[in-house]
């Protein structure tokens, strides 16, 4: 009987395991906002269900302000039920395959009850040359009940092991524990200084900050005064990394934890900070100004106030994944995309093209609200987010878009970068300059690049390679100590490697930085300089003396057979083995990696209006595929001889396919393009199927335009409709074999049906599904179920019921920060605008 119970178990057992759900990072994860923590078990597991069924791999915890009307089943962040809670969602993530995060706080930066006032924040000024040192008296952003409080000193010698503390207690009673930290962007506006600021200055810098403190306040280029700025600039970022990131981090995985870290914001060196994360993360906040015919930017989005997304500020954060040999880079994606309950998968797609050309990997949508079940349309929401959740009302097309992400990411994560050339990051120069953010410090944000890296020549000659087809990483002081040098004179971190190191145009230079790439250009580096060399070495002690040997190593480094001043940098840059690539010649972005085999890997986007089709060089060439992760695999027609091939690529605007010698995948449906088009046209019957406020009457139209210029409440309808027509072709049928059907402008998701076949659903621009196998030459049957945003019901339901608008602190704004107001909205277009025709 033993024996069989023995059996019984271990027959459990395996099927249990068998059965378990393993943890994706390919699916897209979901930032997912705890409002008040006023969460139940049960509506837990309902939102996780939800998150699993629609495809996602994992949610991120992140508790924030409450709920009027529900501050009485609100809970305390890190008490017993919190805590309980917390477990639960692990729990129910295991089952559901669904991975969880959380952050180390409650809204944004880290901060709380347990921060007391010598550990917070501290902002210094210069009155009359000495410091004036003041508590900033900043409060947690957007803080949850039990996480309120004074924001954390970043430079504070003992401030990260204090604040941590409270999480060790609570940690000490969990069973169940997240996968991750995460830490959002710097944020602690005015923090500019520490207890022992000047000690740490005088131990690191060798002199006496308080005797030249005045200098910091000095705008006449006066070049000591620039030193010292130099000089306070890097004892902050010293101070931030070591007493702030990498204590933070240390923890984390003493505990068991990886981390996600929002570097940017900050006063240090990206690269070092996002070096110090198991997962560095960047933010994609607002919209692209992309040229695809067709995409939709909200009117009422500032730059001015936000900027735009930048794939330059991405690339710090995957230049240090790249580096140090991690698999995962991540980013906060969609926020303020467009103004509430306006936002498309459309819109959405672009903008994760961009991040994946950048070299993100792990997307997080930003993202999904707890809302509780009973909670009517549209139920809790976030005031700065694209509505991910279940009351989206693209919620139902939404695996679509996650089927996109994840079958991208499997290659992306499972894929080394192949870059050639490393590019050295002089962020002394920009220290250098007068700082254009608050407090006299700069903060390298990645709202408003043209404020710490665009204006740079650096920011400049990085554009330059972007725009020219390189593929490059970038590369820090500290992060150059990583490469050693191979006998081909290639560069390699022990995780990556390069052909040349390119070194821009720059004026200050650090002594150490020198001697690393005196270093690796003595062991065989190719190093270029762009225009010419540092002229000043940074530090304002014994700066004389010191300028002397800076000179000296300068004009030895200078001499040297693989060091070149380039003044024609395409040539130098072939001379020494770098590839162009001519993609963004032809107008696309493109990321070039490499699979474990060696084999060449591109994910090309089109996000411009300049290519459709044509024949294309690539730098790792070969006998090429196309896989479309929506459509399948085809072979790519080629010409020329060996090391000089050419492929057919079509390619058009919105879409983005990978460039691969693999040809795992299925057979995509062949779509040809002679030029020649067929415009469907005659009568159309609009069915409303369902949706809300009620359904208006059925319609016939012989011209497609917005429904909402049909009488009745079209005008306010959110939800679903159906187009019908029948149409004769023209000619043979065979001319059609490889037909596609365009639908032209789509508001916004339309599932397509030809003869009761099934050809997919058209939810990204171009509008476009292979039909020719679906075809016939007589009495075809078209019908499109359209979806619209949930906008133009928000107009009437922001008149009829405004009560959903019930939460603390900023409650819900429109993407200016204004007070939200949907009752002033004009009505957007709606349905199938056209014009449909089939291309051929």
């Amino acid at each position: 009987m033993l024996r069989i119970l023995l059996a019984v178990f271990l027959i459990l057992a395996q099927f249990a395991h068998s059965n378990a759900q393993k943890l994706s990072t390919s699916k897209p994860w979901t930032y997912w906002w705890w409002m008040g923590s006023a969460v139940t078990k049960a509506d837990i597991t309902a939102q996780l269900e939800y998150f699993s069924k629609s495809g996602l791999g994992g949610v991120h915890i992140i508790p924030i302000y409450g709920v009027k009307g529900y501050e009485k089943v609100a809970i305390s962040f890190l008490g017993n039920q919190w805590l309980e809670a917390m477990q639960h969602t692990v729990r129910e993530g295991k089952r559901l395959g669904l991975g969880v995060d959380m952050t180390t706080g409650t809204g944004w930066p880290f901060g709380g009850p347990n921060v007391v006032a010598a550990a917070a924040a501290q902002s210094m000024t210069i009155v009359d040359g000495k410091p004036v040192v003041k508590p900033t008296g900043q409060k947690v952003k957007r803080a949850a009940p039990g996480g309120e409080g004074l924001v954390l000193d970043p430079f504070n010698a003992n401030g990260m092991a204090e604040y941590l503390s409270r999480f060790d207690s609570a940690f000490s009673k969990t069973s169940e524990k997240p996968r991750a930290m995460y830490n959002d962007s710097y944020e602690a506006y005015g923090a500019n200084w520490t207890t022992d600021f000047v000690q740490q200055f005088q131990s690191r810098r060798k002199y006496d900050l308080l005797s030249k403190l005045s200098l910091l306040n000095d705008s006449t280029g006066n070049s000591e005064a620039t030193l010292v700025k130099i000089d306070y600039h890097q004892t902050l970022a010293e101070l931030l990394l070591e007493r702030y990131a990498k204590p933070w981090t240390e923890w984390s995985r003493a505990n068991g934890f990886v981390t996600r870290y929002q570097a940017h914001g900050s006063p240090g060196n990206l690269l070092d900070l996002y070096d110090a994360a198991d997962i560095p993360e960047t933010e994609s906040f607002g919209t692209s100004r992309f040229s695809i015919p067709g995409l939709r930017v909200d009117p009422d989005y500032s730059i001015d106030q936000f900027g735009t997304p930048n794939p330059l500020a991405m690339k710090f954060a995957s230049s240090a994944a790249n580096l140090s040999g991690k698999k995962l880079v991540s980013s906060e994606t969609g926020t303020w995309l467009a103004n509430h309950f306006k936002v498309s998968l459309s819109q959405i797609k672009p903008q994760i093209d961009e991040l994946f050309i950048a070299g993100i990997n792990h997307i997080f949508y930003h993202g999904t609200t707890y809302s509780p079940e009973r909670e009517g349309f549209p139920g809790w929401l976030f005031y700065a987010s694209t509505n991910f959740g279940k009351s989206s009302h693209f919620s139902e097309h939404f695996p679509l878009l996650n089927r996109y992400v994840d079958l991208c990411q499997r290659l992306l994560q499972n894929s080394k970068p192949d870059n050639d050339v490393l590019v050295y990051f002089p962020i002394h120069d920009l220290w250098a300059t007068k700082a254009k953010s608050g407090a006299g410090v700069h903060l390298l944000e990645v709202h408003h690049v043209d404020r710490w890296l665009l204006d740079l020549p650096f920011g400049k000659l990085s554009e330059r390679l972007w725009k020219e087809g390189y593929a490059f990483d970038f590369v820090s002081d500290l992060q150059l100590k990583k490469f050693t040098v191979e006998a081909n004179g290639v560069l390699n971190s022990g995780n990556a490697t390069y052909r040349t190191l390119l070194v821009p145009s720059a004026t200050y230079l650090s002594g150490e930085t020198l001697k690393e790439i005196e270093r690796l250009a003595n062991a065989g580096a190719k190093v270029l300089v762009d225009g010419k060399l540092p002229t000043t070495v940074t530090g304002n002690v014994n700066h004389h003396e010191r300028q002397k040997i800076f000179s000296a190593s300068l004009t030895r480094l200078s001499s040297l057979k693989n060091v070149k001043v380039s003044s024609d940098l395409n040539a130098d840059l072939a001379e020494n083995g770098v590839v162009r690539e001519q993609l963004a010649e032809k107008g696309l972005t493109f990321i070039r990696k490499k699979e474990a085999d060696g084999v060449p890997l591109y994910f090309v986007a089109n996000v411009g209006n300049t290519f459709r089709e044509g024949w294309i060089r690539l730098g790792r060439g070969g006998h090429l595929f196309k896989s479309d992760p929506l459509r399948g695999v085809s072979t790519l027609k080629a010409r020329g001889s060996k090391g000089n091939e050419e492929v057919f690529l079509r390619l058009l605007p919105g879409e983005s396919c990978f460039l691969t010698t693999s040809a795992d995948g299925y057979d995509a449906p062949e779509v040809s393009d002679t030029g020649q088009h067929f415009d469907i046209k005659g009568k159309w019957e609009l069915t409303f199927l369902n949706g809300k406020p009620d359904l208006p009457a059925p319609a016939q139209l012989t011209a497609l335009t917005s429904w909402t210029s049909l009488p009745d409440s079209a005008e306010y309808f959110s939800g679903k409709a159906k187009y019908r027509i029948t149409f004769d072709l023209p000619g043979p049928i065979a001319t059609y074999a490889n037909a596609a059907l365009d639908l032209g402008d789509v508001r916004e998701a339309a599932a397509v049906k030809l003869n009761d076949k099934d050809l997919g659903v058209a939810w990204h621009i171009p509008f476009i599904l292979p039909a020719g196998r679906a075809l016939k030459a007589k009495g075809n049957i078209l019908e499109i179920e359209v979806t619209n945003l949930s906008a133009n019901y928000m107009r009437l339901r922001d008149q009829q019921q405004p009560d959903w608008k019930k939460f603390y602190d900023i409650n819900i704004v429109d993407i200016t920060y204004k007070k939200f107001d949907a009752t002033r909205w004009h009505p957007m277009p709606s349905g199938l605008l056209g014009p449909v025709k089939l291309i051929y």
